[in-house]
């Protein structure tokens, strides 16, 4: 059985609805206060459109974070050095979590939303555990590093959205800073220079 490509409406709807997500997620105050009608209000469709297309606020959050994350998802997974497949282990390291920062910086909004979901623990959606195994697994190619399941989840803490926000927001620490602190406690963790 061949599988039906969605209609040109249903595409535009879920562009659509996607977009007015972000730019609520970016301009409105907490993400919890943004609803799904007021989501469907700003795309300009039904709520049950919505609700067809993404399941629910949750399904339609990680939607828009899958599509955001897909060039830094890509450029891990078959790109060139540092991300890429081909880098040595301690070197990939760093870049990976500089590249998370980065990402999270660029999109707070949006990684604080899913990060907020609530739905179960943030340690178990597709997205973390995708990015633990991945560190955990360097992490045991670098001699004398320490145990690797620990160590992936505590470096990857340093990337967490809430964090991210608190630093960047709170105490008002710059990109550079925050790059430049993140690559201190990375080398100092996997005890290289």
């Amino acid at each position: 059985m061949t599988e039906r490509k969605p209609r040109k409406d249903a595409t535009r709807n879920r562009a659509a609805a996607l977009a007015a997500a972000d730019e609520l997620f970016s301009h409105g105050g907490s993400a919890e206060d943004v609803t799904m009608a007021d989501i469907a209000a700003a795309a300009g469709v039904g709520k049950g459109t919505l609700f067809r297309a993404f399941g629910d606020r949750t399904g339609l959050i990680r939607a828009l974070y899958a599509a955001r994350l897909q060039p830094l998802t890509e450029a891990v997974e078959a790109g060139p050095p540092p991300l890429g497949p081909g880098t040595p282990a301690p070197e990939r390291v760093p870049a990976l979590l500089d590249a998370l920062l980065c990402f999270k910086l660029d999109n707070r909004h949006l990684a604080l939303a899913l990060e907020g979901t609530g739905a179960d623990s943030p340690y178990r959606t597709e997205h973390y555990e995708r990015w633990h195994t991945l560190v955990r697994e360097l992490l045991h190619r670098i001699p004398g590093a320490a145990d690797g399941g620990f160590t992936a989840h505590a470096l990857l803490a340093a990337t967490r959205a809430d964090l991210v926000e608190h630093l960047a927001g709170t105490e008002h620490a710059s990109r550079e800073e925050l790059r430049a602190q993140l690559a201190r406690h990375v080398a100092r963790v996997l005890g290289v220079a």
